[in-house]
């Protein structure tokens, strides 16, 4: 089952959603499910990712779907701020679709230079 591959992403903090090629939810861990309740949560396993996204962002999710390229970017929601990540999956050197995970970023985030 899909499902069992990513079963470690349940104790993390961090919120992961994971879709198909074809940009079906195939996986979104508690904290997605919390965080994405008012669109349906769990719900949306099954479900085409595409149809939760508004252009342009739908347009570019397609793009990493037909082609797997990675986006990043920083959101503010209720005064925090999140990263998002949404990077290609693979499974047995095959592209299987993108998982993006978000997490907040601390107000007091420390930025290190190393050599």
């Amino acid at each position: 089952m899909i499902g069992d591959d990513f079963a470690w992403l349940e104790g993390v903090e961090v919120a992961a959603t994971v879709c198909d090629r074809e940009g079906i939810c195939v996986y979104m861990n508690e904290h997605a499910a919390r965080q994405f309740a008012k669109d349906g949560g769990r719900d949306l396993v099954g479900k085409s990712l595409l149809d939760c996204h508004p252009e342009p962002a739908r347009t570019r999710f397609a793009a990493q779907l037909a082609t797997p390229t990675t986006h990043t970017y920083t959101i503010e929601k209720e005064g925090k701020w999140k990263l998002i990540h949404q990077l290609p999956w693979w499974k047995d050197g095959r592209f299987s679709g993108v998982v993006e995970l978000g997490f907040a970023i601390p107000a007091d985030l420390p930025h290190v230079l190393r050599r």
